[in-house]
């Protein structure tokens, strides 16, 4: 997608911050980014401190960064400090790609859903048209995907969160762009969906969300936002639960990370090329 802003001076410094953001692959990808389309950038992983992400934001602007990618637990905050919205970021109400313009002022945009839809038709090559989709969690990672896969045509979306209130919320917001229901997670086991996504945090945190079996099917894609070496808890229970299509968040990172790079260089670089040096993630 073009990049919604006006450019720029080139900059050669970006980062991905976080909490926890010592494990993210972001570096490496926009690495090989920088070095597939010759553009010469410095890109690292910066921890913020949990009530210091406006401030460190801040600091990378008076560094003279050119923008940085947000990850959890920061993508709502990172929404009320961007001074100008893409249409995307302003429908997500959650920014993961901020970007520092000439003005001083601070640019947000939401890549998450541009590269989840990617991954998922592209690169696993499932068809998203009429599919009955459960999605669990109700934060900024959620936030930034449930437009996007209203817009493919999904049957409709089933979400699920611990605090069902905030899932009722979530509803109330995405309702005009189709069909969304909020369910409590003990009672959305009534029968199994085609495609089951967890945008919560269960996952790095080792945890796992209450889930009765009876949502997932033999033929359920089970695709978990998170990404790690082996397999995620909530992939493992799918796996148990006689899953036979599992996937990480990996593919959407790197699409989404390819969007992100657009948004700062004007151009998209070739996932492909990346995917297969970081391996099959489906």
């Amino acid at each position: 997608m073009p990049d919604p802003f006006k450019f720029s001076k080139p900059r050669s410094r970006y980062a991905v911050v976080g909490h926890p953001v010592s494990h993210s692959k972001s570096p490496s990808i926009h690495r090989a980014f920088a070095e597939q389309c010759t553009v010469t950038m410095e890109y690292e992983a910066i921890q913020l401190d949990l009530g210091g992400f406006a401030q460190g934001v801040r600091n990378l602007q008076a560094a003279d960064f050119g923008g940085a990618n947000v990850t959890l637990p920061f993508k709502e905050q990172a929404r009320r400090i961007a001074d100008r919205l893409s249409p995307r970021a302003t429908i997500a109400g959650a920014v993961n790609t901020l970007k520092f313009a000439d003005d001083g002022g601070i640019e947000g945009d939401n890549t998450d859903g541009a590269g989840l839809v990617v991954d998922l038709i592209q690169n696993i090559g499932i068809s998203l048209a009429g599919t009955r989709l459960l999605v669990i969690g109700a934060g900024g990672a959620v936030r930034g995907i449930l437009e996007p896969l209203l817009g493919a045509g999904v049957a409709g979306v089933t979400l699920a969160n611990r605090t069902h209130e905030k899932a009722e919320r979530l509803v109330q917001e995405f309702s005009s762009y189709g069909l969304v229901e909020a369910c409590v997670l003990a009672k959305v086991g009534q029968f199994p969906f085609d495609l089951i996504i967890n945008g919560t945090a269960a996952s790095l945190e080792g945890e796992l969300p209450a889930l009765p079996s009876t949502v997932f099917a033999k033929t359920t894609l089970v695709y978990d936002l998170a990404y790690a070496d082996q397999l995620t808890p909530f992939l493992s229970l799918a796996k148990s639960a006689g899953v036979d299509r599992i996937a990480d968040g990996l593919g959407m990172l790197v699409e989404q990370a390819a969007e992100s790079f657009a948004i700062w260089h004007g151009i998209r670089p070739d996932t492909a090329r990346i995917l297969a040096d970081l391996g099959d993630h489906a």
